[in-house]
């Protein structure tokens, strides 16, 4: 596989080799590349598929970056809203209240495209979409597409990546 480089411009040079993600829509996994070891998560992208236009609800392809992480030190199950804790802590009650919210869980990843045209700027701008790598509610399943356009994982596996990675980790979502 090449090795994925986050975006960067043509005057940065990268003394050192970062960790890097490759999301795979048809398998539904997460692969972190370390250059120490692998890990492979299982996830729930789009339901409506991959896709890169606003409002589409589809997880856009592509070469991305972790533009920001959001939720350090946050409890297990914080809930978000705009990229806020709300103060709640997620529970199987709380959704049965609630059963409309897209829940938001325990930590965030906040992508941003790299490929001007394809996931950045314009009507296809990733981050304008709010596109992220979150935790959900450990009764959503993995493996199958369910989410409205982010990628979803279990609520200790993105607070096991969260840990690991560094803003500015390359994201390939293919």
């Amino acid at each position: 596989m090449a090795r994925l480089e986050p975006c960067r411009s043509a005057d940065q040079n990268q003394t050192e080799v970062m960790p890097h993600l490759v999301i795979d829509l048809g398998r539904q996994t997460l692969l972190l590349e370390d250059p120490t070891e692998q890990r492979s998560y299982p996830i729930s992208s789009a339901f409506k598929g991959p896709g890169e236009q606003f409002n589409s609800g589809c997880t856009p392809r592509g070469l991305h970056i972790v533009r920001a992480k959001i939720g350090d030190g946050q409890p297990l199950n914080t809930v978000f809203c705009g990229r806020r804790p709300t103060g709640e802590i997620y529970h199987a009650q709380l959704g049965l209240r609630h059963p409309e919210r897209d829940w938001i869980l325990t930590r965030i990843l906040w992508l941003s495209g790299c490929e001007p045209g394809r996931n950045r700027l314009g009507s296809v701008d990733s981050m304008r979409r709010y596109i992220y790598i979150h935790g959900c509610p450990d009764s959503e399943p993995m493996g199958v597409p369910r989410s409205h356009g982010c990628i979803r994982m279990r609520n200790a596996h993105v607070l096991d990546l969260f840990d690991r990675i560094p803003v500015g980790t390359g994201v390939h979502i293919r």
